[in-house]
């Protein structure tokens, strides 16, 4: 078990509660300029977070706009400019599979990697909010299976890509006038079921060899993807018993493919709503709550497991036998099983899940003793090894993460007091891939 926690920040639109743009001070459009992100950027980086994380969306229609769009910007464009802004912290962009070629993708992130000086990471995503297909043609969005077998193939092409150029490759010699010697960068001559590419990547490695990749996936083709490709896999978790066993599955999984268990991280979601005291922290929950209405989060529940709005009552228990019998789900299994897990354990009407569920993550609302014992409990219990911040308002939400949860972390030694080496992959921990 990990005695030091990995701590990742999320930025979502002007914070991952629905109600924040109201909440907060501040333009309601400040996301889409880069003095937010660069503020973002610099706190995280001051409190020694192991990186920055940036969700994407292709397709409002999950939100219905309820709060800023999540992906107006693209992740991989602001992550540059917070390249040039920052030295130490890592940078991870997601970016569809569903949704892209793996030769872009593959170069692009490789860019991100070589300008950030080897502290990128991609996080892979097959995109489940069916509105983004509409967007890339008039196919409906694949179902759950297609999305994963793409995805698989995806990955394998990408991975194929970095790895066509051996550090050997860069000569350099002016004397010789030998650039590059070519004995060294490979194609990779790709024909499979989705895609034929024939390689090599336009880049060489960088420091740290090639982008870490983090994986949200939690069914089981999302599993046996993480356990084959990820190094990170970002989940959501609400309970600690299901996220031990979620934990244990990936671990064994990565095992039974020769891989070291140890060298693949699980982080689930965490959304810390903090107060000086528990009442401080119960009372800006309550005005964020207010501020957003019921209304958004419950279409956005609705979507996440599979039901229609009506099929919703606020004061009865969610229709669970209901949404377990959807044989044609197409969305995430990752949020509808961590949303019916809280429901079902806690005994929670819908309206007790949409104030406890934090999105789909796990929520704690009180003081920052609090969150840092629950990071302390989830660790110790073999939960996770660390967790992704879904952070409620920024950049106030950061802030206090930073000035009041980090330094109690490390005075327990549950956080390292700085960032270990220059790359993201040595920040985790992650040894160099082959």
């Amino acid at each position: 078990m990990r005695s030091e926690a990995v701590l990742t920040a999320t930025v979502m639109g002007l914070g991952m509660h629905q109600g924040a743009w109201r909440f907060r001070d501040g333009d309601p459009f400040d996301h889409l300029g880069p003095d937010y992100h660069l503020e973002n950027a610099r706190l995280a980086e001051a409190g020694g977070l192991h990186a920055l994380f940036l969700a994407d969306t292709l397709d409002g229609s999950e939100e219905r706009y309820a709060r800023p769009s999540l992906g107006a910007l693209d992740p991989a464009v602001v992550l540059a400019t917070l390249a040039a802004a920052t030295e130490r912290i890592g940078l991870v962009a997601t970016s569809s599979t569903s949704f892209n070629e793996p030769y872009n993708l593959a170069r692009r992130m490789a860019s991100l990697d070589a300008m950030s000086r080897g502290r990128a990471g991609w996080n892979a995503v097959t995109t489940f909010v069916p509105g983004a297909a509409a967007q890339f043609g008039d196919a409906p969005l694949p179902d759950h299976a297609a999305r994963y077998a793409r995805a698989g193939e995806f990955l394998d092409v990408v991975k194929g890509l970095w790895g066509s150029w051996s550090p050997e490759a860069l000569v350099g010699d002016k004397e010789t006038g030998r650039y590059v010697d070519t004995s060294h960068v490979h194609a990779i001559e790709h024909h499979g079921e989705h895609f034929t590419v024939r390689g090599p990547a336009t880049l060489p490695p960088s420091p740290q060899g090639r982008p870490v990749i983090f994986q949200a996936g939690s069914s089981g083709p999302g599993r046996d993807l993480a356990a084959r490709h990820a190094d990170v896999v970002f989940t959501a978790q609400n309970t600690l018993e299901a996220a031990v066993a979620f934990r244990a599955d990936l671990r064994a999984r990565a095992a039974a493919l020769g891989r070291d268990p140890d060298h693949l991280l699980v982080l689930p979601g965490l959304v810390p709503v903090l107060g000086d005291t528990a009442a401080d922290a119960q009372h800006r929950k309550s005005a964020l709550d207010g501020a957003r209405g019921i209304g958004p989060e419950l279409d956005k529940l609705a979507l996440r497991v599979g039901v229609p709005v009506a099929e919703l009552e606020l004061d009865a228990p969610l229709p669970v036998e209901r949404i377990r019998a959807n044989e044609g789900f197409r969305g995430s299994h990752g949020f509808r099983d961590a949303a019916v897990e809280l429901a079902v354990r806690r005994g929670l009407t819908v309206r007790e899940l949409l104030a406890e569920n934090g999105g789909g993550h796990l929520q704690v609302v009180g003081t920052p003793d609090r969150v840092a014992d629950t990071v302390e409990t989830w660790l110790d219990a073999g939960a996770a090894d660390g967790f992704n911040l879904m952070i409620d308002v920024l950049p106030d939400g950061l802030a206090a993460v930073v000035d009041e949860v980090v330094p109690r972390l490390r005075k327990r030694g549950r956080f390292p007091a700085d960032y270990v080496g220059t790359t993201l992959r040595e920040h985790l921990g992650l040894p160099l891939p082959a």
